[in-house]
């Protein structure tokens, strides 16, 4: 009697974990973007490491991109499509090793959910083509949002601000 206890609430907590209450944010994989091209055409477009990242969700080495240097004011865009997607002072360091910022441009980026590590994690895509950007955290500054979004700087170019 005691298995069986024990086998039904190991059952129900998988079962559980499963819900739909985690799908809520999951991207469509039939969604439209405003720029939308072949695999062929991205292949075309981008490099090697941003094609990898970009469109097949990998991810760069930590501590490899010069953009978690950056501290002058500018624009952080998609490196596919331009779309601006974060500004320096929603920037900080988190010492992950990616760049990281608090909050995105308001319609700058769309999430999705990613199971690729076994576990559900939150995706974030650039809201113009797709792109695959990095994920969101909740160990973020508290004094500000509370979030953190980890960000592949192969992911990104950054314009600076015009003076």
């Amino acid at each position: 009697m005691k298995k069986f206890l024990i086998l039904s609430i190991l059952a129900t907590f998988f079962i559980s974990c499963n819900g739909n209450a985690q799908k809520k944010n999951s991207q469509d994989p039939a969604k439209k973007f405003e720029i939308s091209k072949s695999e062929a055409e991205w292949k075309e477009l981008l490099s090697p490491e941003e094609f990898a990242i970009l469109r097949k969700a990998g991810t760069e080495r930590p501590f490899s991109s010069e953009l978690n240097n950056i501290k002058e004011p500018g624009t952080f865009v998609c490196a596919a499509c331009g779309n601006e997607l974060y500004k320096t002072k929603n920037k900080f360091k988190s010492g992950t090793g990616w760049p990281s910022f608090d909050r995105a441009l308001e319609g700058g980026v769309a999430y999705g959910s990613d199971t690729k590590l076994g576990f559900q994690r939150d995706e974030i895509h650039c809201a113009r083509c797709g792109g695959h950007l990095g994920h969101l955290f909740d160990d973020g500054p508290r004094e500000t949002t509370g979030k953190r979004h980890c960000i592949n700087g192969v992911a990104m170019d950054f314009q600076p601000d015009i003076k």
